[in-house]
């Protein structure tokens, strides 16, 4: 048997439960990992308030699990894994929303395809707070298709998707421009970007002022919305990270949402980064699983810089 929390009726932190259940069982192409710290990320307030079930993204269930960012030690291969043996030291990020069971556990199964390696001088609470985050970054660029030297705009630049999509957009030769809170403009200059707006001014026109026309594109993860939208030039891109926030595509612009997938290669590429200090991982602070609701608390409050992490 192995503890885990779970959620059984919808509401406030109040209804995380910590309970008994047996150990997970591996299948062909999987990997059972002993679970040594599990991120604490915004879409598992979602999962625990009831919203995916709500705008129709999960499925209403007996148990929801819950968590989708864990680092820890590989405890057993499933038949055909190759890459993977016991003993190894890996992140992962559980992606998938009909599972009773989540990263928020001492033990979790994953697809073998969803796992990477992390460098020995990253540890485990660190590696913990990269794939949920680093991948919607990641993927999120993607989408918009820029090319070396074209600008981006990056709402909640201080914030750990913002954080990550500054970071990755410098390393891809994009110029960035960065939103954030005032106090939080020599954290994202030091993240690389070229320049910053604060928070609460008017976008677009802030925005045209250092960048005449307009950036090439936006990463939206502040969930500003139309007001971002403004500050990109016609024909430009722009990527929401939420579901239903996206604007509508004005002067021509190409607006997506990005959905976040597992990717192992690409994580192992991004846990590199880290490794060679290139990308940065912050820790808010660290909790025991037993207090996960503590956790779901104090990411409510807000003004959080970097990931609270559950330790099982």
């Amino acid at each position: 048997m192995m503890r885990a929390v779970v959620v059984r009726s919808f509401g406030g932190p109040e209804v995380l439960e910590t309970v008994e259940v047996p150990v997970p069982e591996t299948g062909v192409g999987q990997v059972r990992v002993r679970v040594e710290a599990a991120g604490v990320n915004p879409v598992d307030v979602a999962t625990r308030a009831g919203a995916l079930v709500e705008i129709g993204l999960a499925e209403r269930r007996d148990t929801h699990g819950i968590g989708w960012d864990l680092a820890g030690v590989v405890e057993e291969v499933g038949a055909g894994v190759t890459g993977f043996a016991p003993g190894d030291r890996v992140a992962g990020l559980s992606d998938r929303l009909d599972l009773s069971l989540g990263a928020y556990a001492e033990r979790i199964v994953l697809d073998a395809d969803a796992l990477a390696l992390i460098p020995d001088n990253v540890t485990a609470v660190q590696a913990a707070t990269l794939p949920l985050n680093s991948l919607t970054a990641d993927q999120a660029l993607d989408l918009l298709d820029l090319s070396e030297g074209q600008t981006v705009l990056v709402t909640g630049a201080a914030g750990a998707v913002g954080g990550y999509a500054v970071e990755l957009a410098v390393l891809r030769g994009l110029r960035v421009v960065a939103v954030a809170g005032q106090a939080d403009e020599e954290l994202v200059r030091g993240f690389g970007a070229e320049f910053f707006v604060p928070r609460g001014a008017e976008l677009g026109s802030a925005v045209r002022k250092l960048v005449p026309g307009g950036v090439d594109g936006a990463v939206d993860a502040a969930v500003v919305g139309g007001a971002a939208l403004t500050a990109v030039r016609n024909g430009g891109a722009f990527v929401a990270v939420l579901d239903g926030v996206a604007p509508r595509p004005l002067r021509g612009t190409r607006v997506s949402n990005v959905w976040i997938r597992a990717d192992g290669p690409r994580l192992a590429e991004l846990a590199g980064l880290a490794g060679a200090g290139r990308l940065s991982l912050r820790v808010a602070d660290t909790l025991p699983l037993d207090e996960a609701a503590q956790a779901h608390e104090r990411l409510g409050k807000g003004g959080l810089r970097g990931r609270l992490v559950l330790l099982p």
